[in-house]
């Protein structure tokens, strides 16, 4: 039985197919690359009839997109993730008029050439988890595509160099000012494109990575001084911001895991013995 009530609207649909694998070998002689996806779209239609009549006449089956994906990886490549998000939300546009709306979310895996005395190896790698470069890809129809770039799960530390002082105090506060301390946080940041064309997707993501080390870690030879994530944060995003003019904007978030300091004294008068023995074994 159906049921439809006048005073309720629809604000969004969507359906499609998540975490479609993918393992895109590029060959070039002897030189292989690689990119391995974890690839999920969605699409809205235009019409809400499976929704409200149970007719499945305009639905695009998930197993299809899943091949889809696949298929356009086989026919078209994928250079970069970037490249590749656009060029699935072209098709299901282009090729399905009553789909209104295409979102496609790429992660790609962390895979890194192996190397040995500045030689890089032909076709072995190494899963290098330094951070997962990600992209986001939104398109109606008509209409210019919205992407976005990101990494995530970037996890760094330095040992020193950080602190946090002059904070508010009230009968609630219990953490003290230090000057020196451990600082870990773990990066998550998006960015949005200003254009979609002749850009260097990959270089990109790799400026801003660098970028985001060079700030947090300074000068190798001594390091640079925190006084607050916020600081931190701050800058790194100015100076990517000023490096890489293709960003429109750029969001970055930083939660800040504690360590605590523990410190510990050898008891050189309590000389502790241990004394262990063999296990008989049942009969």
């Amino acid at each position: 039985m159906a049921h439809q009530n006048k005073a309720v609207e629809f604000v969004r649909t969507g359906y499609g197919k998540n975490i479609v694998k993918l393992l895109h070998i590029k060959r070039q002689g002897k030189f292989q690359d690689i990119k391995e996806l974890e690839v999920s779209v969605q699409l809205t239609l235009r019409t809400k009839k499976d929704y409200l009549d149970g007719d499945n006449a305009d639905i695009i089956p998930t197993d299809t997109i899943k091949n889809t994906v696949h298929v356009l990886a086989k026919l078209k490549g994928v250079q970069t993730t970037e490249e590749f998000a656009l060029d699935i939300c072209s098709y299901f546009l282009n090729t399905f008029k009553h789909v209104e709306r295409v979102r496609v979310n790429i992660d790609e895996a962390p895979w890194k050439r192996l190397e040995k005395n500045g030689v890089e190896h032909v076709h072995a790698f190494i899963y290098s988890p330094e951070g997962i470069h990600f992209c986001e890809a939104e398109q109606y129809q008509n209409e210019a595509p919205v992407l976005h770039s990101g990494l995530k799960e970037m996890k760094v530390l330095k040992t020193t160099q950080s602190g946090f002082e002059g904070f508010i105090k009230d009968k609630y506060t219990t953490l003290p000012e230090v000057r020196d301390r451990c600082f870990c946080t773990v990066v998550y940041t998006k960015w949005r494109y200003n254009k979609f064309r002749n850009i260097a997707f990959d270089s990109i993501c790799h400026t801003v990575k660098n970028s985001i080390i060079e700030q947090f870690a300074g000068p190798y030879n001594e390091g640079e001084y925190s006084p607050s994530v916020q600081k931190t944060l701050y800058d790194t995003q100015v100076l990517v911001l000023n490096k890489v003019p293709e960003q429109e904007d750029q969001t970055q978030t930083s939660p800040s895991p504690w360590f605590l300091r523990l410190i510990l004294q050898l008891a050189v008068n309590h000389p502790v013995s241990l004394r262990l023995h063999r296990l008989k074994r049942l009969r």
